[in-house]
């Protein structure tokens, strides 16, 4: 079978990996080296897919339904696999090999139903279920853990906001305001959970085992306020269409930071932060319109 990337996965890659061609090039020998060293059965290519790997519908050679996920290095899929090991099974899709395998970042998991994610839900639903799921991710990290931590990772994105913003008036007082925000939030004792790390309705399937479970995580360590930021802006083109838009995201804050006891203001200043790191990458990889969107929504906080 030709292992075809998704149109969205290559123009990702294409956008913000140096080593996207050179991995793209060599994805249909790795797909079919690692179909045939565990005796799958290919069922199809899961398109549009995800902006970071290819995922590939297969069966075992029991027959059991599976999901294989190949995803570059720049993905980090070692942190997937520890952080989907941790979970065991817990609010996460569940890895169907050994956690110290990592086959050039293949991964073996568990079939949930791709074509249903939370987000299919009407959105106080689905705010909801999605919320609830990741409560059930946030636990203590394994001892020597292998993961980012929330201030190594937004320290890496605070450099390349502060590049961005230079000469750039338009973004310069979101990123200022953004990035003491960032300063303010790290000032005392980091809280250590593993987080999700990119935690969004799109990301919560619906399963069999349980009704809904979390996938591709890129997993960092820090506090539960950062992994539900990005939640908070779920669906954001309907909210800056809506003329309440700014009023829903106020409330939006409240209802999350109290259903998850997680500090309103703490929640507040990482989706400030979160939003306008995304809105400057987008506006930097070419990306105007999404950018637009979301350095609205940051003006709103």
């Amino acid at each position: 079978m030709a292992f075809e990337p998704p149109r969205r996965l290559v123009r990702a890659l294409g956008e913000t990996a140096p080593d996207g061609d050179d991995w793209l090039e060599q994805l249909p020998r790795l797909a079919g080296q690692a179909v045939e060293q565990r005796g799958l059965t290919v069922e199809r290519v899961q398109v549009p897919g995800g902006r970071s790997s290819l995922v590939v519908l297969v069966r075992t050679a029991q027959g059991t339904p599976a999901v294989l996920k190949l995803a570059p290095p720049r993905a980090r899929p070692a942190g997937e696999r520890a952080a989907l090991a941790h979970w065991a099974g817990r609010g996460a899709v569940q890895l169907l090999e050994p956690s110290g395998t990592d086959e050039e970042g293949v991964l073996l998991l568990e079939r949930l139903h791709p074509d249903v994610s939370v987000r299919s839900l009407p959105e106080a639903r689905a705010l909801l279920e999605a919320a609830g799921t990741l409560r059930r991710l946030w636990v203590e990290p394994p001892q020597g853990h292998p993961f980012e931590t929330v201030a190594e990772r937004t320290g890496r994105q605070a450099e390349a906001m502060r590049a961005s913003a230079e000469g750039d008036a338009e973004v310069a007082p979101l990123v200022r305001a953004a990035l003491a925000a960032r300063e303010q939030l790290l000032a005392g004792p980091p809280e250590q959970r593993l987080l999700h790390g990119t935690f969004r309705q799109s990301k919560v399937l619906a399963g069999d085992r349980m009704p809904w479970l979390a996938v591709g995580p890129d997993p960092v360590v820090g506090e539960a306020a950062f992994d539900l930021a990005r939640l908070v802006r779920d669906r954001v083109e309907d909210l800056i269409a809506s003329p309440s838009g700014p009023a829903t995201t106020r409330r939006r804050i409240k209802r999350l930071a109290e259903s998850l006891e997680v500090d309103r203001e703490r929640l507040g200043g990482w989706t400030l932060f979160r939003a306008v790191e995304s809105g400057v990458r987008a506006r930097r990889v070419g990306r105007p319109q999404d950018a637009e969107l979301l350095l609205e929504f940051a003006g709103w906080l």
